[in-house]
């Protein structure tokens, strides 16, 4: 079991990008599946990109065509590139490890807002 780190939230204009960073405590080498969620205020939370261990990808149509997910096995990192960001896009972001889920981050705050 891994534990994992969240970094690069913060307040973006709308349009603007972020890239979110996850890092592993450990190797994520033979981890079968990883992924954000986010939970906006008063909302449930909200499967937003997964990746599995051989490279396999899927979005929720919300973020399709705009973010991208990716991980870097040697540096034990996943990514969330979030491109043109709309204020709907405001949450907390939690990525986590395995399926069943079994390391959550400590979630980075994405807020967008002019």
């Amino acid at each position: 079991q891994v534990q994992l780190v969240e970094s690069g939230g913060g307040l973006v204009q709308p349009g603007g990008s972020l890239r979110l960073s996850c890092a592993a405590s450990g190797s994520i080498f033979s981890v079968v599946v990883m992924g954000w969620y986010r939970q906006a205020p008063g909302k449930q939370r909200e499967l937003v990109a997964d990746i599995t261990s051989g490279g396999s990808t899927r979005y929720a149509d919300s973020v399709k065509g705009r973010f991208t997910i990716s991980r870097d096995v040697a540096a034990n990192t996943l990514y969330l590139q979030m491109n043109s960001l709309k204020p709907e896009d405001t949450a907390v972001y939690y990525c986590y490890a395995g399926w069943p889920v079994s390391s959550w981050g400590q979630g980075t705050q994405v807020t967008v807002s002019s």
